[in-house]
């Protein structure tokens, strides 16, 4: 899987948002008949505490709509394509009013020592996603040194399970929500919550926080959110 839709669901002024147990069920069904889908995250708000950064407001709702190819997810989402039922009336109903954005993204994937999960036993796992807004100074360095340093660094959290890096791209989609073009997105996944927690505060966590120390230039800060991760196969 090499390319990524992303839409993200967010409360604004206020409002307190749930989305429902049906309407995530809705979204999956749809989401799994997708032509050209490799695999889905759907995501729920989680709850960690992270040494470093600021609690910040999870979205209410999020997917990651995973493709080898761009044009199987333009396909996907074109003005008749299988995914307008995404937008149809009625599905996501409990989150009415939330604020939605989308983008597409394209996905490097980075090696971890123990990949393997076990949702039988533990559940869903539960990722921790990172958003770089940007602007970069020079988003051709800022990446480079990103990709060079800073996937090893993560590689060395207990018990990660996945680390991924996805950077922007041009591409064509027809869901009425408002795109954005943030200059990239991380994940890591892990068991559970509490393991993404003992990740935050484990030494790899300190090592993380001296290597964004060196990062080059950048404006738009970042934002990170645990969520829990629902993996929809087709």
């Amino acid at each position: 899987m090499r390319f990524a839709y992303f839409a993200f669901f967010e409360n604004v002024d206020g409002s307190k948002l749930a989305v429902s147990e049906a309407d995530v069920k809705t979204v999956a069904e749809i989401v799994k008949l997708t032509p050209g889908l490799t695999s889905a995250n759907l995501y729920t708000p989680e709850v960690t505490k992270d040494m470093y950064n600021r609690d910040e407001q999870s979205p209410v709702f999020g997917m990651q709509l995973h493709f080898n190819e761009l044009s199987e997810l333009e396909d996907a989402l074109a003005p008749a394509g299988h995914l307008q039922q995404l937008a149809a009336h009625g599905v996501l109903s409990s989150i009415r009013g939330a604020k939605a954005s989308q983008q597409a993204m394209y996905i490097r994937h980075f090696p971890v020592d123990e990949p393997a999960l076990d949702v039988e036993a533990n559940g869903n796992p539960c990722s921790y996603l990172v958003h770089y807004e940007g602007p970069a100074q020079d988003l051709n360095v800022w990446m480079r040194h990103y990709v060079t340093h800073h996937p090893p660094v993560m590689r060395t959290f207990p018990g990660i399970r996945k680390i991924e890096v996805l950077s922007r791209i041009d591409w064509c989609g027809f869901l009425p929500w408002a795109r954005v073009e943030h200059m990239q997105r991380n994940r890591v996944m892990f068991d559970s919550p509490a393991a993404l927690q003992i990740a935050l505060q484990s030494p790899a966590r300190v090592a993380m926080r001296e290597d964004f120390k060196t990062f080059p230039p950048f404006e738009g800060g970042n934002s990170h959110f645990p969520m829990e991760t629902l993996i929809v196969t087709p």
